[in-house]
């Protein structure tokens, strides 16, 4: 059985008789164009027809694996009755941006003025929940709202997918399809712990749901009742919503009283090599200094520097690192920590961004990761994704050129490794 629903993938073997036999019929008069368009549409009603069967297929079977977990009848009924394929979800699943976003333009939008405003309201309009979060998990409210605002834009644009058809078209079709079925059935679990109804159950296409984006495994992990009615509704609750996020953040690793970290000045001759965590002290030993006030007292920290030798540093210790297991990116962190510092109403990146630096494209990444193959620098496959092994390629070819080894990918450095090759 095939496993693919879009009229452009289907195996043709499936296709039914009937439409067979439209098809081979010939077709007669002067109107070559109208003739081909009819074709089309003939061609496309049969592969979608013949699509959905294989999809309901799928999600029959789906449902008795669902019912041999232990879902009930009810839930099976109210939740995959009617549950439709989305070929959107699709798209979205496979879309890959032309450019890599300087991480500069993606914290103008994530740390806005306006975002800034919203969350400083909704932290006023939210106070006693807030506080009352922060004193039982640590975590400053501060940072929930600042979650809450990158995740969902405080609410006002956390999806409007059916979180099951979402989930059962990435299962079905999608890149990660082992993944997707496991969160369909998560999904179906907390339908069935009576948290949420079906048709409420909204998100994005990907099956994140709710105000703060969990998918359906972290909601099982780390949700919470935080209003006390019995439920957990991250979708409607703002206090489950705060309560559930704090909670998250301290099952990752919190550790309360301690900044995220802090902007830091890096001395003449830094060896930006270093990838190694080192105390506090160490790092001034180095000549670390912060930007303003004093660095953290940290055991553990590392220095983050997003845009190379010519952006700003950071010293960021195990908070930072909390914030990474809600989505593993340093863009994303960053702007988490830095929205949290605004809405408390403390300064901002002090040090300016080398916007002068045009994005490299995926097909550029992919370029400069088989010239640091070609030259010796193995980075593994050529993926178009500045991963950390294309970062210490990167590393390395810098040094042996005499240049700051700081892993950041430009224009120039990827016109020097063409040059290798010619």
């Amino acid at each position: 059985m095939s496993r693919h629903f879009s009229a452009g993938r289907l195996l043709r073997p499936f296709v039914c008789a009937s439409f067979i036999a439209a098809l081979t019929t010939p077709f007669v008069g002067s109107n070559a164009l109208a003739n081909t368009q009819l074709m089309a549409e003939v061609d496309t009603q049969a592969a979608t027809e013949v699509s959905y069967a294989n999809f309901q297929q799928w999600l029959q079977s789906f449902r008795q694996y669902a019912s041999e977990q232990g879902i009930s009848e009810a839930t099976l009924h109210s939740a995959l009755d009617g549950v439709r394929y989305r070929e959107r979800v699709i798209e979205l699943d496979g879309y890959q941006p032309e450019f890599v976003r300087p991480i500069w333009e993606y914290l103008d939008t994530a740390v806005s003025a306006t975002r800034v405003d919203n969350g400083q309201e909704k932290l006023a309009a939210h106070r006693d929940t807030a506080l009352q979060m922060q004193q039982r998990y640590g975590i400053p409210a501060e940072i929930i709202v600042a979650i809450w605002g990158i995740e969902s834009n405080y609410g006002s644009n956390f999806g409007d997918f059916s979180t099951l058809e979402s989930l059962a078209t990435l299962a079905y079709d999608g890149r990660r399809r082992d993944f997707a079925r496991g969160e369909l059935l998560a999904a179906l679990r907390i339908i069935d712990e009576g948290d949420i109804a079906a048709e409420q159950m909204k998100g994005s296409w990907a099956g994140a749901m709710g105000h703060t984006q969990f998918i359906p495994s972290s909601f099982e992990a780390y949700a919470v009742d935080g209003d006390g009615d019995g439920r957990r509704d991250i979708w409607g609750s703002i206090p489950d919503v705060m309560a559930s996020t704090a909670n998250y953040l301290e099952r990752a690793g919190w550790q309360t009283g301690q900044p995220w970290g802090v902007e830091v000045m890096l001395p003449d001759g830094f060896d930006y090599a270093q990838t190694e965590r080192r105390s506090s002290d160490e790092w001034r030993d180095q000549g670390v200094r912060a930007q303003q006030g004093e660095v953290p007292d940290f055991d553990n920290a590392a220095i983050v520097i997003p845009a190379g030798a010519n952006g700003p540093a950071f010293l960021v210790g195990a908070n930072f690192r909390a914030i990474l297991r809600y989505n593993n990116a340093t863009s994303y962190a960053l702007a988490v920590a830095t929205l949290g510092d605004a809405i408390a109403g403390r300064p901002g990146i002090q040090h300016a961004w080398p916007r002068d630096q045009a994005p490299l494209t995926r097909d550029d990444v992919q370029a400069l990761q088989r010239g640091l193959n070609r030259a010796g620098y193995s980075v593994g496959g050529a993926d178009g994704v500045m991963g950390p092994n294309t970062r210490q390629g990167l590393r390395n070819f810098q040094r042996d050129q005499g240049l700051i080894p700081d892993g950041f990918a430009t224009q120039a450095l990827l016109e020097q490794l063409r040059r290798r090759s010619e």
